[in-house]
């Protein structure tokens, strides 16, 4: 797998299969689909070209490494439709053998432009679009909250607006319990807000306009309202010094918005003791999106809300204010038996598509021990590219240190970038399914698109309203009959390519264009099983499975999500497993499939497929994980690391099993959302006498301290911040490492654990019972 983890580092794509069946019916009867994960803004070591790409008139597609360029007749071929076009006077002047475009050195398969404001005098290079507003930072904050959680929350925002206002970013606020509260930065005579009633619904931009006095009559205190035209923004009507009346440089309120947070308290509506508060957190956002759509729409904007417990006001009310009344479970959306999910979810449809209009994220942290309603809001926060951190406190370390990864600059920044807009061309031997990710569809439907629809399809172009370095989608492919060559220039190579395009507003403010051109191949016939087989990724194949199986729980009525991983594997698996018919022990695999089963069998007992024991808001919160993260980071979310540490050698992966356990061994899993330091009890004792302390004993203090280093080095790369997790052996905590482990020793197992040792009290079946039946089915005449 190292070369296709070279090929990610390269242009940020990883593929399930890098050679092609040639034909749909073969396509079919690899099982694992034809899929893409790519990061778009991956950082990569890539030059910015400052001037304006040269694109096909046919397909619009860039200049590429796999066009032909004629540099006689200063004419280049599109790989992709096989149109001839011109190279401009700009480019065919100085053209030749040894001084040709970047775009057509091989190796420049990934190329970004980014054109400069405003081009030298002189130049020929066509003019770019100006620097882009500031982005602006709406913080919508949840009251209804314990004070000491309240304070808390105060103690972040009040570091957020520090990070801030070194910057030119513009910041906002609202809060809200009962009613909405919407600041008045601007006023800084006294702390000033305009009250929104929690159970009135925001149904348009004149609600916003009228309610929060953006025009008033009067022509000697504000402007006049305009006579036609829709409003939004300076450029529509409103004035630099209306629009500042709630939205503001950090660095001019600062002092303002810290007096706010000072001042501000707990919602102060009585709540009986069998009754939850009331909390309009639907109002609150749709107030918040109405206040941007009013302000700045189109340019760079983040709603972040901030949420201590259940909606119980308004359209997006998830429970009744009765505590007698449970919040939803799995197994109350599987029998239809909560009536208020699906107008939920309707609501937040409509907000996700209001704020995909206009260019605007929706960021979530819910901090709470009970559940918030990630579970409905997930339609919003995924459509717009936004953040979401789960946590049961925001003392919490995960919320804490999280929110403030998403200001801080340096070598672990998150790269926040704004208004993207993905598009992907391709050979017309291609058809495109559509995408599982964070972004939503703008319904460009044309030939390229595929009848079949996976996530988000009908499409060759969808919205990223936000998106970071490490934001990836997963594009699914459908292989469609190949003709045979003929008149037109149509190709007789079995090569296809593809290119992606990524438009986006950089954290600089500059708007970039970055273009991936790939070229991959058929086979087709007799041999093609084992060419196949070559091309064969198994981590992104586990991961696109991942993905795809999480979709289908949430879309599709009564599906069996573990009854179509087995399928899917065993149908695999005869395909491309070495056997003889009806003889298990024959059964062998090559090196390319080795390792496959043990992400399906982990997968399978996965938070994304095992529901049982978590609530909606958390298998949301995973699954909205998964579908924006590259293959690596979600491989360790299927399969978890582990890795021990003991004084006999160095530190060195282990099995993902209970026989790895030992008495005098330290292990450090790394299941992405935690990070377990597990010490062994011996070790344990060890510590607890303090041994450690003792100068004679520093080889075993070092011991302690080397998985500690490892993990902190994992906290601080990752984001959302994992939950740190030290326990020891026979503790209570122990069940984070022993619920991802392999259960090859069980209560009821023959043999009973070695010396040290330990065993996982449960029924479900081991790997080795898995692989057995794996290999008695797929070897079935």
């Amino acid at each position: 797998m190292a070369e296709f983890a070279e090929l990610e580092a390269q242009d940020g794509v990883r593929m399930s299969w890098n050679i092609w069946p040639g034909t749909k019916t073969e396509a079919n009867k690899c099982i694992v689909p034809t899929a893409v994960v790519y990061t778009p803004l991956k950082q990569l070591e890539v030059a910015v070209l400052p001037y304006s790409p040269l694109r096909c008139r046919s397909c619009r597609s860039t200049l590429n490494p796999f066009a032909r360029a004629d540099l006689v007749a200063k004419i280049w071929v599109c790989p992709l439709c096989f149109q001839r076009n011109h190279f401009p006077l700009h480019y065919a002047a100085s053209l030749a053998e040894d001084n040709l475009p970047s775009e057509l050195f091989p190796q420049c398969t990934t190329v970004e432009y980014g054109p400069p404001s405003s081009a030298p005098s002189g130049l020929s290079a066509p003019p770019s679009a100006p620097l882009q507003p500031p982005p602006v930072f709406l913080f919508v904050v949840d009251t209804c909250i314990l004070e000491e959680e309240f304070g808390y929350l105060k103690t972040a925002l009040t570091q957020a607006i520090a990070l801030l206002s070194d910057g030119m970013s513009m910041v906002g606020l609202i809060t809200f319990g009962t009613h909405v509260h919407v600041h008045e930065l601007g006023f800084t005579h006294i702390p000033k807000s305009y009250v929104w009633k929690g159970s009135k619904e925001v149904t348009s931009k004149d609600q916003i306009l009228d309610h929060l006095n953006f025009f008033i009559h009067n022509k000697s205190t504000m402007n006049a309202i305009p006579s036609v035209g829709v409003i939004g923004g300076e450029k529509d009507g409103l004035s630099a010094k209306s629009i500042g009346r709630f939205l503001l440089p950090a660095s001019n309120c600062e002092f303002t918005f810290n007096l706010i947070l000072e001042e501000l308290q707990k919602d102060p509506w009585p709540v009986q003791a069998d009754q939850r508060a009331a909390r309009c957190t639907a109002t609150a956002l749709s107030v918040a999106a109405g206040l941007l759509g009013v302000c700045v729409p189109g340019s760079a904007a983040r709603i972040m809300a901030f949420i201590g417990g259940p909606c119980t006001e308004g359209s997006g009310t998830i429970v009744s204010k009765y505590q007698s009344e449970p919040i939803r479970s799995h197994k109350d959306l599987n029998k239809d038996a909560a009536p208020y999910y699906h107008k939920a979810v309707k609501f937040y449809e409509g907000l996700a598509k209001q704020l995909v209009n206009q260019g605007h994220v929706l960021d979530l942290f819910a901090c709470a021990l009970d559940q918030v309603g990630v579970a409905e809001i997930k339609v919003a926060v995924e459509r717009t590219g936004g953040l979401v951190v789960l946590s049961e406190s925001f003392g919490h370390s995960v919320f804490k240190d999280s929110f403030k990864r998403v200001f801080e600059v340096g070598d672990y920044d998150l790269g926040l970038s704004f208004n993207g807009i993905f598009e992907v061309n391709c050979s017309k031997e291609v058809k495109i399914q559509g995408i599982i990710g964070p972004c939503a569809s703008l319904d460009k439907n044309g030939a390229l698109c595929s009848d079949t629809v996976v996530g988000q399809g009908k499409t060759t172009a969808w919205k990223m309203c936000g998106l970071d370095k490490a934001t990836s989608i997963c594009i699914f492919f459908n292989v469609v009959p190949k003709e045979v060559s003929g008149a037109g220039g149509q190709s007789t190579s079995n090569q296809f390519f593809f290119q992606f395009l990524t438009y986006y507003q950089h954290s600089s403010g500059q708007m970039r264009l970055r273009s991936t051109t790939l070229s991959r191949r058929w086979v087709d016939g007799p041999g093609s099983i084992e060419e196949l087989a070559a091309g064969f990724d198994q981590e992104a194949a586990a991961v696109v499975l991942a993905r795809l199986v999480s979709f289908k729980m949430e879309t599709e009525d009564e599906f069996d999500a573990i009854r179509w991983l087995d399928r899917s594997l065993i149908h695999l698996s005869s395909r491309f497993g070495d056997y003889r018919k009806d003889e298990p022990s024959s059964f062998s695999f090559s090196s390319r499939f080795a390792i496959f089963p043990q992400f399906i069998f982990h997968l399978r007992r996965s938070q994304f497929v095992q529901v049982f024991n978590n609530s909606p808001d958390e298998t949301a919160y995973f699954r909205m994980i998964l579908n924006r993260e590259n293959v690596s980071n979600s491989v360790v979310m299927v399969q978890p690391s582990l890795i021990s540490y003991c004084f006999n050698a160095p530190p060195e992966p282990v099995l993902l099993d209970v026989a790895s356990i030992a008495a005098d061994r330290i292990l450090l899993l790394d299941g992405y959302f935690t990070v377990v330091i597990f010490h062994g009890m011996t070790i344990a004792q060890w510590r607890n006498a303090g041994y450690q302390n003792q100068p004679e004993h520093q080889a075993f203090s070092q011991l302690l301290q080397a998985p500690r280093d490892d993990a902190d080095s994992i906290l601080k790369e990752r984001f959302p911040v994992p939950r740190l997790v030290v326990c020891d052996q026979h503790g209570s905590q122990a069940r984070f490492l022993l619920a991802k482990l392999n259960p090859s020793a069980t209560y009821n197992s023959d043999v009973g654990p070695p010396p040290g040792g330990d065993i996982i009290f449960t029924d479900d079946v081991s790997f080795q019972t898995f692989m057995e039946h794996l290999q008695r089915l797929a070897v079935q005449s």
